[in-house]
């Protein structure tokens, strides 16, 4: 077999190719929280049920008029319907009239 003389040269391919998606903006954020609605979206993984139930607790302390929309109207984000469950998204928050929503994901 010849050996070929690379003087130190190689060629390499970066593994995670051309970016596909084009970068968007940010959504603007919410001056306030108060007053607003919030949706729980989980992926049924980790104690969501539980951890969501802290978050709104101290959430409404501190925001007046906040209120929640809970996970189950939204189904599980992460599982064997994941992507029927994240297509319908954008429907459902719009017609649960959402403002934000924090997005629970377990390890």
């Amino acid at each position: 077999m010849p050996i070929t003389e690379t003087d130190g040269y190689y060629e390499a391919y970066w593994p995670r190719g051309a970016r596909q998606g084009k970068i968007k903006p940010l959504a603007k954020r919410l001056d306030t929280l108060a007053g607003k609605k919030i949706a729980f979206l989980w992926d049924f993984l980790f104690r969501g049920d539980e951890i969501f139930n802290t978050i709104a607790e101290t959430l409404k302390a501190r925001y007046p008029g906040v209120t929640f929309v809970d996970w189950r109207e939204f189904g599980n984000i992460h599982g064997t319907d994941e992507r029927k469950v994240v297509a319908a998204l954008p429907e459902k928050l719009k017609a649960h009239g959402i403002d934000a929503a924090i997005s629970g994901l377990g390890c």
